[in-house]
């Protein structure tokens, strides 16, 4: 009850709550300040990711085409792991 009060006195004063418009915003800014560098090296790890995979699949395929061989089909369980890599990395 005393949470609703609080919220009434919100509405009904403006002064208050562009206050805490001002706060919330303050709290926003920081947050993103301190999580924007992660977000920017998760997007780069996931870049160099892509690409050793991408490479490394190149090869394999490079080598086999000049030994004449082929992997053996995948087993179930490298079926699904390797479609979960992939739901989760979509630039491959």
């Amino acid at each position: 009850m005393e949470a609703e009060v609080d919220k009434l006195e919100l509405m009904k004063n403006p002064v208050t709550l562009l206050k805490e418009l001002s706060a919330i915003k303050s709290r926003y800014q920081t947050l993103y300040a301190r999580f924007k560098p992660v977000a920017v090296d998760q997007k780069e790890t996931k870049s160099r990711v892509c690409a050793t995979v991408n490479k490394t699949m190149n090869v394999i395929q490079k080598l086999q085409k000049q030994t004449d061989l082929e992997l053996s089909p995948l087993t179930k369980e490298e079926k699904t792991a390797a479609e979960q890599f992939k739901s989760h990395m979509p630039d491959l």
